[in-house]
């Protein structure tokens, strides 16, 4: 394997990761960034009020994005082994 090989690989997984993971981060944001802007207007300033969005928004995006996450790790993995084949029968 060529270090352009490793690079376009590596460059791949940061990708998979980066589709990976902003569904599960940019919920709870842009749900902490509306209960903040309700918390501001409304004057209420407690703690715990924050917690329950997040977590339901999280958990929201998990079961909705779920197919999405789970096809495209598998997708990754298949190109990955397929890759790993390719280097063990040289």
């Amino acid at each position: 394997m060529h270090d352009l090989d490793v690079t376009a690989v590596m460059h791949i997984a940061m990708l998979t990761t980066l589709k990976l993971c902003a569904p599960l981060l940019l919920a709870p944001l842009a749900s902490g960034m509306a209960t903040a802007f309700f918390q501001a207007v409304t004057q209420i300033s407690d703690s715990t009020l924050s917690f329950l969005p997040k977590l339901c928004a999280t958990m929201a995006t998990a079961y909705y994005a779920g197919p999405f996450l789970s096809r495209t790790i598998a997708e990754f993995m298949h190109a990955s082994f397929a890759k790993l084949v390719l280097v063990g029968g040289q």
